[in-house]
């Protein structure tokens, strides 16, 4: 590794990483992670001495390769790479890391372009579902510039709309786990779901906040991060995900009325920083649970009616829309989700 590896560096919807063809990287998970931690920088707070951002979001790594699978183009590994430990984990997908996956397909010949937009079929191999990203490829190349725009990131990009299939239950087995819409831990109530993304919901109130507060300032807050974790340590095996002591899931996202017009206000932790926004696949979860009637989200979300709902989930820099296609029995049968992406570099990444 000491001659480096081809990578692309990429925006992928509010959070950046490294992107990697899966034949370029150690075939050995235990090399592959001991040369992505070096890559990084971690474990260090600054991850001065790698290419890491100092911060969850920027701190995340893609691994794609073409798939033998009928009727998809590309397979996806995301792993999240933990900035002052020197913990990777793939127990999670990564929706906004997703978001750069198609294009770098395309860039890297796994996928052909078509003229004007190109669809590319994505396995998810965290959770095992599959996701259709829609890349605009005007004269067969991708582009990313373009008129979208989507908060937490400045500017306008070429739209990237994201639909998934078949997410609930990806990581827990089940949409509700416990097979409760509200289970009680710690004396705070609780609705544990994971679909595409495991998340424990709860009122920002019952926690002792508004939950309209700036990310720093709840960092900031001690207390709240401990009964947070304390919660999140019970949930982890409640949820099947076993003992998550050293895991980045499940998220933990307060939930209160909205201010700016849209379903449900959210401040979430992932899990032990605050998200200056919310994860694609974090919205997903967060916005079925507002469909769920007895729900702490459901109480306060605004959810409109129709067989098609489009949910504004309200966060730190903005709010992320889900569009959620309900079934005749009020579940969720699909989700999309609207994302950009761009290309920041392409060349030879060092660990050595």
């Amino acid at each position: 590794m000491s001659d480096g590896v081809r990578c692309m560096w990429m925006r992928g919807g509010t959070s950046k990483g490294g992107y990697f063809l899966a034949e370029d990287l150690p075939a050995d998970p235990v090399a592959r992670d001991a040369f992505l931690l070096r890559m990084m920088g971690s474990p260090d707070k600054r991850q001065i001495d790698g290419m890491g951002g100092a911060d969850p979001l920027t701190s995340k790594v893609a691994v794609v390769k073409k798939s033998a699978r009928e009727g998809v183009d590309v397979d996806y590994l995301f792993l999240q790479v933990f900035v002052d430990q020197a913990i990777i984990t793939d127990s999670q997908n990564c929706g906004n890391i997703l978001a750069g996956v198609a294009p770098f397909a395309i860039e890297r010949g796994l996928v052909t372009a078509r003229d004007r937009e190109t669809q590319v079929r994505i396995f998810m191999e965290n959770t095992g579902q599959i996701a259709t990203a829609t890349v605009a490829t005007p004269g067969g190349k991708a582009t990313y510039a373009g008129d979208a725009r989507i908060d937490g990131v400045p500017g306008t990009a070429a739209p990237v709309p994201i639909v998934f299939e078949d997410t609930a239950g990806s990581s827990c087995g089940a949409l509700l786990p416990t097979g409760n819409v509200v289970d009680t831990i710690d004396e705070v109530a609780v609705t544990m779901i994971d679909n595409g993304m495991p998340c424990v919901v709860m009122s920002a109130e019952n926690m002792g906040i508004t939950g309209y507060e700036d990310p720093a300032e709840l960092e900031a807050n001690k207390t709240l991060r401990q009964r947070l974790e304390a919660i999140r340590l019970k949930a982890g095996p409640m949820m099947n995900l076993g003992d998550v002591a050293e895991k980045s899931v499940p998220k933990m996202t307060m939930v209160s009325p909205p201010r700016a017009g849209g379903a449900i206000s959210t401040r979430t932790f992932i899990p032990h920083r605050c998200h200056s926004s919310i994860g694609v696949l974090g919205a997903v979860s967060v916005a079925t649970t507002c469909l769920l009637p007895g729900s702490p989200a459901h109480e306060m979300a605004r959810t409109g009616n129709g067989a098609k709902r489009c949910l504004a989930i309200e966060h730190p820099t903005g709010e992320m829309t889900v569009v959620a296609t309900l079934a005749e029995d009020g579940s969720v049968m699909q989700a999309a989700i609207l994302r950009t992406a761009r290309k920041l570099f392409d060349g030879m990444v060092f660990a050595g």
